[in-house]
């Protein structure tokens, strides 16, 4: 007899595991199904940042800003063994594109959005703190600023909120791939395969599988309405001596892009990029291209590299699913996209994009997508409340 549940969910990154937190927490039978590992993806490739998205600011984005920041709050709460806050840098020079006053401004605004407290407070640093910035290039340097924000294990938040789900009731089912699902009046039979062929049946079906959504949504039948995306490629490299001070905020000089050297487990970590991929999610690698632009961007702000060309330790990629627009991957929006078969009562959710930090909004928002396809239920827990441990 094929096992039923109310939620079926596609993929074991951070939104899978947010969605299956939720459902449970709602009182819901839930089953996860990973083709290979937990936050074996994008949520291992990530930038490591639970942050408003600063940047975001810029190109009118508040809402979404609004949201990381409460979701930053929350987390710093639930999670201090995972997250935690760290000292920004922000430096600016002669050929920075963007000047002090729009700087302050913009700090000013992410300091109001983050509700004014202690953990919220900007400063401009005097020149004499200069030298204490980890050997940052003070040629051509006219201010920096410096403000607080947060960094996390992306893999082992993943991991923590799974476990989570799991002590709910969440049942995991990995490594599982989804062969085929067919879609009936009032739910979903999922076909899957972890090592014998088996099914289910399950009231929705919520495809959260990163790169893999469209891949997904094509084992399903009828094939349900598709979103146009882009898969956009973010190369990250790791490389010997920690920083002590914090995380820096700087622009790539080639072309002005943000990029983001942190201290990383004992050495630095220094990314990303943004490269349309096209071809197999499951292949992505870094680029030799990309590996040059982070390593001469390393070298142009900390001069102590150049001495000795940095010794790559690790390198890694990871890909994020934007929306199919004209434009550079870097000037698009970062809102996500849940996306349903059928407007009334859908069968089938799907999660373009979506940021780490928000992952728990993005997942309460799901639940609130398919409450009319769902059965009432009397909730066990709140996400709002449930801490998270490493695991």
């Amino acid at each position: 007899m094929a096992e039923v549940y109310d939620l079926t969910v596609i993929g074991g990154g951070i939104h899978g595991a947010g969605v299956a937190q939720a459902a449970a927490a709602h009182g819901y039978s839930v089953l996860v199904l990973e083709q290979t590992a937990l936050a074996a993806g994008t949520s291992s490739r990530s930038s490591k940042l639970i942050h408003g998205g600063l940047r975001y600011l810029e190109s009118g984005q508040f809402g979404l800003v609004r949201e990381c920041l409460r979701e930053r709050a929350l987390l710093l709460q639930l999670a201090p063994g995972l997250v935690r806050m760290q000292a920004f840098y922000l430096p600016l020079y002669h050929d920075t594109r963007r000047d002090a006053w729009q700087i302050r401004a913009g700090l000013s605004l992410y300091a109001l959005f983050s509700g004014l407290g202690r953990d919220t407070l900007f400063r401009k640093l005097p020149r004499r703190e200069w030298e204490r910035l980890d050997g940052l290039n003070t040629d051509g340097l006219h201010a920096v600023f410096r403000y607080p924000d947060a960094q996390t294990d992306d893999a082992a938040l993943t991991r923590a909120v799974m476990h989570s789900a799991q002590t709910l009731g969440a049942a995991l089912k990995m490594p599982a791939t989804l062969t085929r699902a067919e879609c009936g009046e009032h739910g979903v039979t999922v076909h899957y395969d972890d090592g014998q062929p088996r099914s289910c049946q399950t009231r929705v079906l919520v495809n959260a599988a990163g790169p893999w959504v469209n891949q997904v949504l094509a084992r399903v039948s009828p094939t349900p309405p598709q979103c146009a995306v882009d898969l956009v490629q973010g190369t990250h490299i790791l490389v010997p001596g920690a920083l002590q001070r914090g995380i820096y905020y700087i622009e790539a000089p080639s072309d002005r892009r943000a990029v983001f050297v942190m201290p990383w487990r004992d050495n630095t970590l220094v990314g990303t990029t943004e490269t349309l991929y096209h071809g197999d999610p499951s292949a992505v690698r870094p680029r030799p291209e990309d590996i040059t632009y982070l390593r001469e961007t390393l070298c142009h702000y900390f001069p102590q590299h150049r001495h000795d060309e940095p010794r790559i330790l690790d390198s890694f990629a990871g890909l994020r699913v934007l929306p199919a627009r004209p434009g550079t991957p870097f000037s698009r929006s970062r809102e996500t996209i849940l996306f349903t078969d059928r407007e009334q009562q859908p069968r089938v959710l799907t999660i373009y994009g979506g940021k780490l930090t928000a992952y728990r909004a993005t997942a309460e928002a799901v639940l609130a997508r398919l409450r009319a396809s769902l059965p009432g239920k009397t909730p066990v827990a709140d996400t709002r409340a449930l801490p998270l441990h490493p695991v």
